[in-house]
């Protein structure tokens, strides 16, 4: 039986141009090309196309061809073979996707390899702080999950000593091709492989590792001792690098953020590194002057009331604030004093206040003595 020319292998006539051989070479190759066609043969019949086209479509080859056959001169690595070219991926000074392309008027964008390393998923952990440790910062340790990659393959998923194998499906690229008539034309789509998942490996399952069981990954409670640094604030967050789940295909972990939840306090109010309190003075330190103990984040201290100070008046305490975050010194402090009024003065209270106001010249008639008053002045005369 004589063989098949390589006319007859792309269905075209010896005397066919150079456009009608790449297009009879299209055709075919959109049909037997093994990432669509997985009939028996049609990974052979492949071969042939792309050897007959390489021959015909290079003006030198195709004149060789026509005078010596495929037994004539080896030049340029004689006729048989793919050129050096091996494999399925690039052909014909292009790869698939750009014969689908040219075929289809597509010119799409190539999507990310599916088979290249990727960083793992980043996770957030949620901290609740006492309002005093944020302000001073404090070291602890906290626990989650987070997926790991596992210590006995080292994420290869297979037992030591075995390795993946290039998927046959895929040929290692991840990715399968559909080719789908519509009343439009033929449209492609690329989907992950589903024999290997996108990894572009395949394990057997008698060299899957015992621990992760060719994942590759295992699920861990992961301990980890952080720092918390002085001066975070409520909905703050601080990034920890690598402390996520394990990355894909040899990718590196992803990280961990760690958004601080900040406790309210009954002594402080607190925006940024300033500090707010509240005083409560009487009427005679207002008006006499005192010096009284303020509450601070670093302890107590002693303030200062100037005579004649109004209620509402603030005073500022420097440094006595909260330490700036990453930065040199601390925020104030800022106390605002209220001026207390007294409730249910006794006889000698009232009558030195009576005193008071005559020798500043008012008269104060105050109010009727109820039958309840009358009782406790009598009460505080004995």
């Amino acid at each position: 039986m004589a063989e098949e020319s390589y006319y007859d292998i792309l269905g075209v006539k010896k005397d066919a141009s150079e456009k009608e051989i790449n297009r009879a070479y299209r055709k075919l190759a959109a049909k037997y090309h093994p990432d669509i066609n997985h009939e028996p043969g049609a990974e052979e019949k492949f071969k042939k196309i792309n050897e007959a086209h390489e021959i015909l479509s290079d003006p030198q080859k195709r004149s060789q061809y026509d005078q010596f056959g495929s037994a004539g001169p080896n030049a340029d690595g004689g006729f048989g073979g793919f050129g050096g070219q091996q494999g399925y991926g690039n052909f014909a000074g292009g790869d698939f996707g750009d014969i689908f392309s040219q075929f289809f008027g597509g010119g799409g964008r190539r999507q990310a390899d599916p088979t290249a390393p990727r960083q793992g998923r980043d996770l957030q952990y949620s901290m609740t702080l006492d309002f005093m440790d944020a302000v001073f910062g404090k070291t602890t340790t906290i626990k989650y999950e987070r997926d790991a990659q596992c210590n006995v393959c080292h994420g290869t998923g297979a037992k030591p000593g075995k390795s993946p194998e290039t998927c046959s499906r895929c040929h290692g690229s991840g990715v399968v091709f559909t080719v789908r008539r519509t009343p439009l034309g033929n449209i492609q789509t690329q989907t992950t492989c589903p024999d290997c998942h996108g990894t572009g490996k395949i394990i057997k399952p008698e060299d899957q590792c015992t621990k992760c069981h060719g994942t590759g990954h295992v699920h861990e409670r992961h301990e980890l001792e952080i720092k918390v640094p002085a001066g975070v604030d409520d909905g703050q967050q601080m990034r920890l690098e690598h402390q996520g789940d394990a990355g894909e295909n040899g990718g590196p972990y992803g990280d961990l953020y760690i958004v601080f939840r900040v406790t309210s306090s009954r002594e402080f109010r607190r925006d940024g590194s300033t500090i707010y309190v509240d005083q409560d003075i009487s009427f005679a330190q207002a008006a006499l002057g005192d010096e009284v103990k303020v509450k601070t984040v670093h302890g107590d201290v002693n303030l200062k009331i100037p005579a004649g100070t109004q209620s509402e008046t603030n005073f500022r305490l420097r440094g006595k604030g909260v330490p700036h975050l990453n930065g040199n010194g601390n925020g104030d402090e800022h106390v605002t004093v209220h001026v207390h009024t007294p409730k249910n003065l006794n006889k000698r209270q009232k009558e030195a206040m009576m005193a008071f106001a005559a020798a500043s010249g008012e008269e104060v008639k105050g109010v009727k003595k109820t039958v309840l008053d009358k009782l406790r002045d009598a009460f505080e005369d004995k």
